[in-house]
């Protein structure tokens, strides 16, 4: 049987709250990371952000939700997050992903984290699909996203503005039977 939560490039892992707190704070101050990950934002501290982790921690597992945060496997490096939000009655999930440390970009990482996550999604959680939001301004992001296996499903035209321009998000999927096909070396 294979690590669970162990990727070629990447593990996800839960963290103490301190931790967490310590590393988003600093994603959150970079912009550029922020108009990429999300659609809008809140400026906070650092303590803000914990007593947010430990106010999660203290609701207990949730079967709804499945947050991690990556760590690099060759430093154990916190460099970022992802999650699932997991609809129960229809077997689906929307996943959401951020790396949070700019030299962590471009390098695999994300790629890695995702299928990790899909490979918990469908194995473990016995999902029927997974899908994902991403602005079609990241097309780093879309590559990534293909690269494991999700596919265009469909475009929310000019629904946000960023720099004075509207621009489209795009949203993606993954189906249970597409994933296993691209397990077994078929092209879906």
């Amino acid at each position: 049987m294979q690590e669970l939560f162990l990727g070629e490039l990447v593990r996800l892992t839960a963290e103490e709250p301190e931790t967490i707190a310590r590393a988003e704070i600093r994603w959150l101050r970079d912009s550029e990371f922020i108009r990429l990950a999300d659609s809008q934002w809140e400026i906070g501290s650092e303590r803000m952000i914990k007593e947010w982790v430990e106010k999660q921690i203290e609701k207990g597992p949730q079967p709804e939700r499945y947050p991690f945060r990556i760590r690099t496997l060759t430093d154990d490096r916190l460099i970022g997050f992802i999650g699932l939000g997991v609809d129960l009655i229809h077997s689906d999930a929307w996943v959401g992903i951020g790396i949070g440390e700019r030299d962590a970009w471009n390098k695999g990482y994300g790629t890695d984290a995702m299928k990790v996550c899909l490979r918990y999604a469908f194995l473990e959680l016995g999902l029927k699909r997974v899908s994902l939001g991403v602005f079609a301004y990241n097309p780093r992001a879309q590559r990534s996203y293909e690269k494991v296996g999700f596919k265009l499903e469909g475009r929310t035209r000019q629904d946000m503005l960023r720099e004075g321009k509207r621009t489209d998000t795009l949203w993606m999927g993954i189906l249970r039977e597409e994933w296993f096909a691209l397990q077994n070396g078929e092209k879906s």
